[in-house]
């Protein structure tokens, strides 16, 4: 079961650079196993406003909040005993921690370390490597691109290909914009459509995810064919106490192959919320579990989809046959990539990296992060027979050359789903002193929620000193929480930080709130 709690303070963040509050990006998703707080949804562009599912996460409280934020000035020297003694306060967590000034490497200089080496589970920081090697390999003008070729650029064709590069913001309609032009060229016969599902080689599914991480959305399958995430998307509305959500499909042509199992209910006003979605396994049934409260906003969910690659064949079918363009029959292939000679008839890119990198961080997408980690590979080593290992070899080489060290950090994938992920607390600070430095720093600092304001941060120190001044990637998963990234005390110099928290015994909540009051502390920093 993939539990995802919902409430009134959601946790959300945007971007800025150099702490100047900026339009707020888009958001990212933080997912979760089952059974988890979590920090966010998974995230369908179709299911909200930029694709924003958001999943409440309980915050440091209004009390700590005030008190961490109009504490007495603190000075560096005393940073160490602030900390330490939050640090210690609980039991039965595992720590790393590292708060350094930014800035060059001979000028830059710790101010407060705890296990800084400790290789940890990362849970979403993970899309820091990603992301930041995906930027610095691909270049902020990268598109993805989905292309369609025929044998000929006659009426009738014998065979119509369309070949996927892992754009993972493709959706229904985008289908439905191939066909037109296909029709504009005058194709009116396909004998053959092909899917061409060859770009990523290697299992779709990580192996080291959780079973029943990969029913959910958040855990769908990530391969060069996808289409609405491979997730099919519905959004649920609470009624009348004592009723079941009601649910609209995101796209009603998939009530034709999947079938509901709605055991939801609309609770009254006092009660807690939460919202399970998930395919029950081996089947095309969706279970819709969990509960929100009447009167509630509606919440956006998914589950994965069963049938990677044939579910955008089918889509891109349906499409041609409302364009007028008959099919007589269609497949999928995984490994035998197009034939020489083919003429390019219709073309889709995707928006511009920046784009994929605010979605993949402000709203920690799973499969976005998925689809960089594998295009990285892609880009590193061509003909490599996984993408994903390829991918996470590149990621290692790219950061390499900006001075992260590779002993800090192992990768199983580019998204911090799987719990075997392990980085260090300085591995993330190095990762992101360097990418301070390199001249699309900008355009990465974007893609990271800004405290109170976007993002996966949007309601985390709300009405605090670090509302606007903190930007980080937040991360959460069973048994972990993590938080990296930039800090503007208003009174001393700039800050990059990174605080990993393990524990099977203490509460995400917990660790949450203790990690809260440390970034809280930084802002009272003065020199002195």
């Amino acid at each position: 079961m993939i539990c995802m709690l919902v409430a009134s303070s959601a946790i959300v963040v945007s971007s800025l650079f150099l702490f100047t509050p900026i339009a707020a990006a888009q958001v990212v998703v933080d997912v979760l196993p089952p059974s988890t707080v979590v920090d966010v949804l998974p995230v369908i562009p179709s299911l909200g406003p930029s694709g924003e599912t958001v999943v409440n996460v309980v915050p440091v409280s209004v009390q700590q909040q005030a008190q961490a934020t109009s504490g007495p000035a603190i000075c560096p020297a005393e940073l160490t005993t602030t900390l330490n003694r939050i640090v210690t306060r609980t039991g039965g967590i595992r720590w790393g921690v590292q708060v350094q000034t930014q800035g060059t490497p001979g000028s830059r200089f710790n101010l407060y370390v705890w296990n800084p080496r400790s290789p940890l589970t990362p849970a979403s920081n993970n899309k820091i490597f990603t992301t930041a090697a995906a930027l610095q390999r691909l270049g902020p003008q990268f598109r993805m691109r989905t292309i369609v070729t025929g044998n000929s650029s006659n009426a009738n064709l014998a065979t119509l290909r369309i070949i996927g590069q892992g754009d993972p913001s493709l959706k229904t309609s985008h289908m439905a914009v191939l066909a037109q032009r296909l029709n504009q060229r005058g194709v009116r016969q396909v004998n053959l459509l092909i899917g061409d599902d060859t770009y990523f080689r290697g299992a779709a599914i990580n192996p080291n995810w959780d079973a029943d991480d990969t029913l959910a959305g958040f855990g769908a399958p990530v391969n060069s064919l996808m289409i609405n995430q491979n997730g099919i998307g519905v959004t649920l509305f609470p009624q009348q106490i004592g009723q079941s959500l009601r649910v609209q499909w995101d796209d009603p042509s998939d009530a034709q192959d999947y079938r509901l199992n709605n055991r939801s209910v609309t609770v009254p006003t006092s009660q807690g919320e939460s919202i399970d979605v998930y395919r029950q396994p081996n089947t095309r049934t969706i279970n819709i579990e969990g509960q929100l409260r009447v009167g509630s906003a509606a919440e956006p969910a998914a589950a994965s989809i069963s049938n990677p690659g044939n579910y955008l064949v089918q889509k891109f079918r349906n499409a041609l046959t409302a364009a007028q363009i008959t099919v007589n029959q269609a497949t999928l292939v995984r490994s035998t990539p197009a034939p020489p000679g083919d003429l390019e008839l219709a073309a889709l890119e995707s928006p511009p990296l920046p784009v994929l990198l605010n979605e993949t961080n402000q709203e920690s997408n799973n499969i976005y992060a998925e689809a960089l980690l594998k295009t990285i590979g892609k880009a590193q080593s061509p003909d490599n027979n996984d993408a994903t290992t390829a991918g996470i070899a590149g990621v290692k080489t790219i950061l390499t050359g900006l001075g992260v060290d590779p002993n800090q950090y192992t990768m199983v994938d580019g998204s911090g789903l799987a719990s075997n992920n392990r980085a260090t607390a300085e591995s993330f600070v190095q990762t992101l002193q360097a990418m301070a430095g390199i001249s699309e720093s900008k355009v990465y600092r974007a893609s990271l929620p800004i405290a109170g304001t976007s993002g996966t941060l949007r309601s985390r120190f709300r009405n605090t000193a670090a509302q606007g001044r903190v930007q980080a990637k937040t991360g959460t998963i069973s048994g972990v929480v993590s938080l990296s990234g930039y800090a503007a005390p208003p009174n001393y110099s700039p800050l990059v930080f990174s605080i990993l928290a393990n524990s099977s015994s203490v509460s995400s909540t917990t660790m949450r709130n203790a990690m809260d009051e440390m970034v809280l502390a930084l802002m009272r920093l003065r020199r002195c």
